[in-house]
């Protein structure tokens, strides 16, 4: 079967609707159980990986840990990287060392929500226009960020070696 890797060789296509298909087909399991005082205990039932998450400083909680909020943003940010491995891999393009930086903005009305995402990814693999523009789609075909309410904006800006 293709995966979703292997749709954007033939082309340079986005992941196919087959690919989508079958990925979806397949459930992940994660745990939650309330720790009380506004934390939560995680568990990633394929890997055994457990994490904590915490409310934030502005919404009455300590933030030792990440916030649910938090986790979006970061959630949306290694999809977007992970995306763009896929292809380069495919591609053969080294995009080791990129990194990207997610700023999370709350808005309050007429409910508390993300209102944006200020992603910046720093890309610094000297890449020709082609491959700059793989990479783009990349980050834009994100499954985290396709599933986005459109009332969240999401500000996307790369920044090339070079």
């Amino acid at each position: 079967s293709r995966n979703a890797a292997q749709g954007a060789k033939e082309g340079d296509r986005l992941p196919s609707a087959q690919a989508e298909k079958e990925s979806m087909s397949m459930g992940v399991l994660s745990e939650i159980t309330n720790r009380g005082d506004l934390s939560c205990e995680v568990l990633h039932g394929p890997s055994g990986t457990t994490m904590l998450t915490d409310a934030p400083t502005d919404n009455q909680g300590e933030g030792r840990w990440f916030s649910p909020t938090d986790l979006l943003g970061v959630s949306m940010g290694t999809c977007m990287v992970t995306i763009m491995g896929l292809v380069a891999k495919r591609h053969e393009l080294d995009i080791s060392g990129t990194r990207v930086s997610v700023n999370k903005e709350m808005v309050a009305d007429p409910q508390r929500r993300i209102g944006r995402l200020k992603v910046t990814i720093a890309v610094p693999t000297l890449l020709d226009e082609k491959a700059r523009k793989l990479m783009v789609q990349a980050a834009e075909s994100c499954p985290v960020k396709r599933s986005l309410d459109p009332q969240v904006e999401v500000d996307l800006r790369f920044e090339w070696a070079g």
